[in-house]
């Protein structure tokens, strides 16, 4: 009875370290033109996408005065929004937040369909399914994104004299305000890459060292930190766009 209870046991602790380990360096390629891309990270973010675009579909749908439960959340979820728009970019937050908002949204249900969604299962002739911030280009492309809005906040404030920032308060500092603004999206970018990986890498390490009941408590946890990295992403763009729009700082 012992013996079979602890094959059970192994069997078990084998699956799901299966299911939460993490293939570094592998990918599953689609040739798309001349491009060659990550074929998972489009199947996830199509995965995603499509999770945003029913939940906006239900939300709109059929609208009461008298919020029901379901309308309740999506308008608790658009406040908090433009609470973050409105806080870092000011009295001109508005035109902001709907972008503010997909750079939310879609990391935070990226990281969510990373942590709940079992994509292992899933067999590909290389690599394997996981959440579309867990490749450094899906961050690297939500960052240079942002930076695309810095920019054309501040351009479009300002005009031509945006570019007067770079040599305020003196001109002996225009190399470091030039390098300040290109590790702005390189800051954005490894900040969320980097500790998405390490949360994975760290249930990886615990199941396959320590009982169960520990990863699972730590899976947990690494669902409040995949929401605290989307808000962090998104409230340090709103700031960034902020600060193009307002001066030099």
């Amino acid at each position: 009875m012992n013996v079979l209870s602890c094959s059970i046991n192994t069997l078990i602790k084998e699956g799901l370290y299966e299911i939460s380990g993490v293939e570094v360096g592998q990918h599953f390629y689609w040739q798309i033109g001349g491009f060659q891309v990550h074929a998972q990270v489009l199947i996830t973010s199509w995965v995603v996408i499509a999770i945003l675009l029913g939940s906006a579909v239900l939300a709109v749908r059929n609208p009461q005065t008298i919020p029901t439960d379901g309308q309740n959340f999506f308008e608790f979820v658009l406040e908090f929004i433009r609470d973050v728009s409105q806080t870092q970019i000011g009295e001109e937050y508005g035109p902001w937040v709907p972008f503010i908002g997909t750079l939310f949204l879609f990391i935070f249900v990226s990281n969510w369909s990373g942590a709940l969604l079992p994509w292992k299962i899933i067999q590909l002739p290389q690599g394997e399914l996981a959440a579309p911030t867990n490749d450094i280009n899906t961050t690297v492309a939500l960052a240079l994104l942002t930076s695309a809005a810095y920019f054309y906040a501040g351009l479009s404030k300002k005009g031509l004299g945006y570019f007067s920032k770079y040599i305020q308060p003196t001109p002996i500092l225009l190399p470091i305000n030039i390098l300040e603004d290109f590790t702005k999206p390189l800051s954005l970018s490894f900040r969320l890459f980097g500790n998405i990986l390490a949360d994975e890498l760290v249930v990886v390490v615990l199941v396959s060292l320590v009982p169960l009941v520990v990863p699972i408590p730590v899976m947990f946890l690494g669902l409040f930190t995949s929401g605290i990295q989307a808000l962090i992403f998104a409230t340090l763009a709103a700031a960034y766009i902020g600060e193009s729009m307002e001066g030099h700082h």
